[in-house]
């Protein structure tokens, strides 16, 4: 399985970016719009993960997501792959607010997949929701200008998802399990989770 863990924005999160990527996608034919229904803040990218690992993984996840409290994070401006080039190939929406929680959470997520095996990324963290994508890397300057301001209010993380990436799927993210942010799993009771 192909995994990763992630925060997803609530709907009213969503309808703002769809607001602005609307303006953007008339402005900018040829980049790949991701759909709204994609979109998420990628938390911990874990890759291929043996399904005999999945129990142990979700374990230390779980354990480490109880240990963090909920926060305040928003959406807001915009952002390129490459940062520190004119042409670039990824488009994204930047999150502001409370970023030292949300730092400290994908740090220890990281942590966790590393206590089990799972090797993972060690760059630093870029917290965003990716909008577009160009096949070969482009000026996206006009682009960002005709996406015009974003700002969306707080929002409250609670939930981190595992979430299954399925490329070529007609629905290509899968939420295999949850865990509540502050919420230690009693370990007499069933992990909870959703499929």
């Amino acid at each position: 399985m192909r995994l990763f863990v992630a925060l997803v924005p609530p709907e009213e999160t969503l309808d703002a970016l769809r607001a602005a990527v609307g303006r953007g996608r008339r402005h900018t034919p040829g980049l790949r719009w991701s759909r709204p229904g994609d979109w998420h803040i990628t938390l911990v990218f874990l890759g291929e993960v043996d399904g005999e690992d999945l129990a142990e993984l979700s374990a230390a996840l779980g354990a480490e997501a109880g240990a963090h409290a909920p926060f305040e994070i928003a959406v807001r401006g915009w952002g390129r792959f490459p940062r520190d080039r004119v042409r670039s190939s990824v488009l994204w929406a930047g999150v502001t607010g409370n970023t030292g929680a949300l730092d400290s959470l994908a740090l220890g997520l990281r942590a966790a997949a590393r206590s089990v095996g799972i090797p993972v990324d060690t760059r630093p963290y870029v917290p965003h929701v990716t909008v577009a994508r160009s096949r070969r890397p482009r000026d996206l300057a006009d682009t960002v200008h005709a996406l015009g301001l974003l700002r969306t209010r707080p929002w409250s993380a609670r939930e981190v998802h595992l979430v299954e990436s399925r490329p070529g799927a007609d629905d290509p993210y899968r939420t295999v399990r949850t865990w509540t942010l502050g919420w230690e799993p009693d370990p007499r009771s069933p992990e909870r989770s959703t499929s």
